[in-house]
This record gives C-alpha cells, sequence and structure tokens, in this order.
C-alpha cells in the first residue's frame, strides 16, 4: 500500500478535510452520552421536563452535526478511491503498453487482467474503508476511553481488560489468515488462465473430446481457490461473534459493578449509563479497526501485486535524444553481425548474421520450425533488441531512432492476425484514422478481400467480433494484410502471413502486392516455397544460422536445407518454372 501512496498526493485536500470531519464525527458521538447523562441525572431524578426538551434538542442537533459529517466523509472517500483506482488503471494500461516481449514473458496475459481489474478492486475498497475508518475508529477509542475513565476511575480495569481481550482475538485471527490472503490473488491468476485458456481454446478442446479433462482442471483451480475463500471466511467469521461477546460481557459486568456502586451512592445510574455506552463505542471502534485488518491484508498483497508492474523496468527503452529519419527515407535494411539470445536464455538463438533488404525488393526468410524467422523481424520491429550486432534502416541504427517513428514506417503483419471488435472498416482505419475509403478499398482489394467483404450485407460496416471470430482464417489473414497495406509504409513486414490462403489466391495477393508496393521494402517470411519462388533474394535460416542467401533458382543449386524443404513441396516441374 505504501508503494501507491503517491497517487494520494493529488487528493491531500480532500483526506485533509474528511479528516477533519471525522474529527467532528467522533466529537459528537463522545458528547452524546454525556448529554444521556445529563438527562438522567438531573432532568429525570428532579423531574424538570424543559432541561430534559433542551438537552433533547441539543442532542438532535448534535446527531445530526455528526450525520452530515459521516455522509460527507463518505462521498469523499467513494471520491478518492474511485479517483485513484482510475488513475492506477490508466497508469497500468500505458505501462503495460510499453511493454517489450521480454516484459510480456515475465506476467501472464490471465494475470495482468487479474492485476488491472481485480487487484485494483481490492485496493478500491480498502481506501474506502481506510478514509472512513484509519482516523474515525482510533479517535473514538482513544476518547472513549479518556471519558469512560473520567466518568468513573474505578470501573478502568474492566475497559483495560476489554482491550486487552479485543487485541488478544484480532492479532490471533490475523496472523492465520495473513498467509492465506497471499495464496488467494495468486489462486486468482491461476483461474482466470484456466478459463481463458479453455474459452480460447474450445474447438481444439471439442476435437480431441478433451472435455472432462478442463472440466477436472478447471474444477481443481476453481476448488483451490473457494476452499482458501471458504477458510479465510470462516476464520474471519469468529471475529463478530467474539467481539459480540466481548461486548456483551462487557455490558454486563459493567452493570453488576456499577449497580453496587449506585446503591452505595458512589456512582449516578446516569453516570453508570453514559460508561456503558463508552464501552459500547470503545468496543465498536476496535470492531471498526478489525475490519480494516480484514480488508488490508488482502489490500496490500493486491497493492504489491500492482506496483510490481509498474515498477518493472523496460528492457528497451528510447534515447534521450533520438535520432531522426531524414526527409529522403531509404528504406533499405542491413542487418549487420546480428546475434541474439532471449533474456534469461543460455544460448543465443540467432547468430552472427548478415544481409541486406534493399528498397523495392522482396527479401523472403524461409527455415524449419524454431529456425529463427519470427524472431529476425521481431527485432527488426524493436520488440525485442538485439544481444549484438546492428540493424539499420536508411542507415541508423534501430536503437538510435524512437520505437514510434521507427514503426510508423513500418506496415507490419504478425504470424497471428488478430482484429479487434468493431466492424471491418474500423479494423481497417486502424492502420490510419485519417485514411480516405478510397485507400481503404483499395488495400481491401489488393488484399483480395473485396470479394468477401462485398457478399456481406453491411459491406464495410459488418460486425466483427472480438478477436475475429465470425470470419475464416483466410479471411482475418486478408483483413490483417489489408490493414497493413493501408498504411501505405515504405517497409511490410509479412510474417507468415499467407498460411491460411489457397494458393490461388496466395499468387494473386502476392502478384497485386508486386504492382501496388514497386518501391517498398518487403521482408516476407513464409512456410511455402510457392510464396517465395519469386522474391528477390532468399534468406535460408537453419538453427540461427544462415546457411543460404540468393534466388530461388540459385538456392535450388547450391543450399540443401532448401532444396529439402523446396523438394517436400513441389515438384521438380513446378520449382522449375
Amino acid at each position: 500500500m505504501i508503494k501507491l501512496a503517491r497517487y494520494l498526493k493529488p487528493y491531500i485536500g480532500m483526506l485533509l478535510c474528511a479528516v477533519v470531519l471525522l474529527l467532528v464525527q467522533a466529537i459528537c458521538d463522545l458528547a452524546l452520552p454525556d448529554y444521556m447523562a445529563d438527562i438522567v441525572n438531573t432532568g429525570v431524578m428532579s423531574g424538570d421536563r424543559n432541561f430534559i426538551l433542551k438537552t433533547g434538542v441539543v442532542m438532535i442537533l448534535v446527531t445530526l452535526l455528526g450525520t452530515t459529517a459521516s455522509v460527507t466523509v463518505g462521498y469523499f472517500a467513494a471520491l478518492i478511491a474511485a479517483s485513484v483506482a482510475r488513475d492506477l488503471r490508466l497508469d497500468i494500461f500505458k505501462k503495460v503498453s510499453s511493454f517489450s516481449n521480454a516484459e510480456f514473458d515475465q506476467f501472464s496475459t490471465a494475470s495482468l487482467i487479474t492485476r488491472t481489474t481485480n487487484d485494483i478492486s481490492q485496493v478500491q475498497n480498502v481506501l474506502v474503508m481506510m478514509v472512513r475508518l484509519v482516523f474515525y475508529a482510533p479517535i473514538l477509542g482513544v476518547g472513549g476511553i479518556i471519558k469512560a475513565i473520567s466518568s468513573s476511575a474505578s470501573m478502568s480495569w474492566v475497559i483495560g481488560v476489554a482491550v486487552i481481550c479485543l487485541v488478544g482475538v484480532i492479532m490471533v485471527l490475523f496472523s492465520i489468515v495473513m498467509p492465506k490472503f497471499k495464496l488467494v490473488q495468486k489462486l486468482v491468476d491461476r483461474l482466470n488462465l484456466v478459463t481463458r485458456e479453455n474459452i480460447e481454446g474450445m474447438l481444439v478442446i471439442r476435437a480431441f473430446n478433451t472435455q472432462r479433462f478442463e472440466e477436472a482442471r478447471l474444477d481443481r483451480a476453481n476448488s483451490d481457490l473457494t476452499s482458501t475463500n471458504l477458510f479465510v471466511n470462516r476464520v474471519m467469521a469468529m471475529m463478530m461473534p467474539a467481539m459480540m461477546l466481548i461486548m456483551n460481557l462487557v455490558t454486563v459486568i459493567i452493570v453488576w459493578v456499577g449497580a453496587k456502586q449506585v446503591s452505595s451512592f458512589n456512582m449516578d445510574i446516569g453516570d453508570m449509563m453514559a460508561y456503558m455506552q463508552y464501552a459500547i463505542q470503545i468496543i465498536m471502534a476496535f470492531l471498526m479497526m478489525s475490519m480494516m485488518f480484514i480488508m488490508v491484508p488482502r489490500a496490500s498483497v493486491s497493492a504489491e501485486r500492482v506496483a510490481e508492474v509498474l515498477a518493472t523496468e523496460l528492457s528497451i527503452l528510447d534515447e534521450e535524444k533520438p535520432a531522426e529519419f531524414g526527409k529522403e527515407f531509404d528504406s533499405t535494411i542491413e542487418f549487420r553481425n546480428v546475434s541474439f539470445c532471449y533474456p534469461g536464455g543460455q544460448d543465443n538463438v540467432l547468430h552472427n548474421l548478415s544481409f541486406t533488404a534493399r528498397a523495392g525488393e522482396t527479401t523472403a526468410i524461409i527455415g524449419s520450425t524454431g529456425s529463427g524467422k519470427s524472431t529476425l523481424v521481431n527485432l527488426a520491429l524493436r520488440f525485442y533488441d538485439v544481444t549484438s550486432g546492428q540493424i539499420l534502416i536508411d542507415g541508423k541504427d534501430v536503437r538510435s531512432v524512437s520505437r514510434k517513428s521507427l514503426r510508423k514506417k513500418i506496415g507490419y503483419v504478425p504470424q497471428k492476425s488478430s482484429l479487434f471488435s468493431g466492424t471491418i472498416k474500423s479494423n481497417l482505419y486502424y492502420a490510419d484514422k485519417n485514411s480516405t475509403m478510397d485507400n481503404i478499398e483499395k488495400a481491401a482489394f489488393v488484399a483480395q478481400a473485396t470479394e468477401f467483404i462485398s457478399s456481406k450485407e453491411d459491406g464495410y460496416d459488418s460486425i466483427i467480433a472480438q478477436g475475429g471470430t465470425n470470419v475464416s482464417g483466410g479471411q482475418k489473414q486478408r483483413l490483417s494484410i489489408a490493414r497493413a497495406l493501408v498504411k501505405n509504409a515504405p517497409i511490410y513486414i509479412f510474417d507468415d502471413s499467407f498460411s491460411a490462403l489457397d494458393l490461388k489466391t496466395d499468387r494473386k495477393l502476392r502478384e497485386a502486392l508486386r504492382r501496388e508496393t514497386g518501391e517498398s521494402t518487403i521482408l516476407l517470411v513464409a512456410q511455402r516455397v510457392g510464396t517465395i519462388m519469386d522474391a528477390e533474394q532468399i534468406i535460408v535460416l537453419d538453427n540461427g544460422y544462415i546457411v543460404g542467401l540468393g534466388t530461388h533458382s540459385e538456392l535450388l543449386k547450391s543450399c540443401e536445407v532448401y532444396q529439402q524443404i523446396a523438394y517436400s513441396q513441389l515438384s521438380e516441374e513446378e520449382l522449375s518454372r
């Protein structure tokens, strides 16, 4: 919680107002037993009705003042807590948006969602309670003890015993549940992870008839969370009965001891009743503090998890004064002795790569699964930084320019096509919100998406579900390609973006791309030889090494790895075209 205290700074004024109002509320609550004692001792005993009425009116006014203060404090508490939660969510979103792939390797998607929602909600709830109770309860408790002792010092031992019992109960319960509070949030992460995997992989689960297995996996995660929550709630449920037992016992003792003192004329009846009220106020103050002890441990765990995200150091940062690309931009990409090792890894996955992707040409990258193809293009986009060597664009090291200006020059189609909830049009405008409709339609035409878009009743206004689940894999890929083309970028990176297309559509799309992106540099990662045969330059990767570089015909003669890939996919007649 302390780590997030800086988020309260903008609301210090409101907090100070709340503290003043809490002080007013506590004073009002502590004053009422005295007025009640005066009514009994002076008004009732003497039969002075005017005194009773005047004191009663004063008590009503004091009660109204305390109630007004309480309501105002509640408003301030809700406003401060909601504002802090809003600021935290915004900062976490900004932080996560600036993460590179290395940071995403530290946190699972399910964990980040839990931290942004459930954890911040825990912090928000405890802030409301803290603003309302963290000052009020101690003032009420300490004030009650002082007033009780001043009313009857001879019965102060009753208050002392009650306080010791209350503190003992709170400490015992606190020591039992604290470890479980730390476990709860991890179990929420686990449940979110399993649920997310099941929803996203539902088709695979059904295809392999593993519903029972997944139900059992979810049930284990759910049962673990349920049993832990039940344990915590059962333990904490003991607090209220224990507090009420102590309060009732204290009341009985006060009546028993007080009655003897009243009968011996050492105490007035009103003072005994006031003493009883002070004792109840003291116990209520400890009850409020115990509620804080219930919420603070879990909220502190949540706060630490939120702070962990905010405190994560970024592995990829822009320089303080980044270089700028020139007006005459040269889209040539040069890899110069590039090696790369994943953060935390021991061995390089790319080894001393050197090649140049020239402007106006297509440089294709092919290789077996795990050879480093996607890693290579991720380095060009600065999703990771090279371990050694340089990547130069327009003659500048990509690390010397800002990530924003670098990515502004690149149209990127990822290996896993991703669409956002909205319409076809809104997804295509995502690349350039200022693009014209003519440019949108042209990009869709080049990506071979016009036919299926026009076949839909609403055309470009057709709804796209979250993740593009209501379109086929091929349609999703074509829309992703069209979105990149809307950008009219000098560099295009296609990371195995044609895999879901049939051969006819693949060929037509590549022909259209060649016409429309003739001056751009294209990096094309592919698994199919047919997709890259016409590329001006083909790079063959094997276990992170370049084992072949040249045109299709050159590699067929000189590169054994390329020959194996090519002959496993196409006939000799098809390869010789």
